[in-house]
């Protein structure tokens, strides 16, 4: 979160992204440093998946993901 904070802060754009299961945690920490980033959510875990699996995550969110940093068109 701090990472994207300070790129926010640079002027460069960015998306945070975690899991579901980190939603909470994620809106509390950003509530906190006063951060009004784009983020997306991804299914939980990450951890163990095969590289098929994490290839149809991203597969799913990154219409999303694009659409997070390029803004409404």
């Amino acid at each position: 979160m701090h990472d994207i904070n300070d790129l926010e802060r640079r002027g460069i754009p960015g998306v945070f992204t975690a899991t579901v299961q980190f939603r909470d945690a994620a809106q509390t920490q950003s509530d906190a440093l006063g951060l009004d980033v784009a983020r997306v959510l991804t299914p939980h875990p990450i951890q163990d998946r095969t590289d098929d699996e994490m290839i149809e995550i991203a597969d799913q969110v990154i219409d999303e993901l694009i659409g997070a940093l390029t803004g409404p068109s």
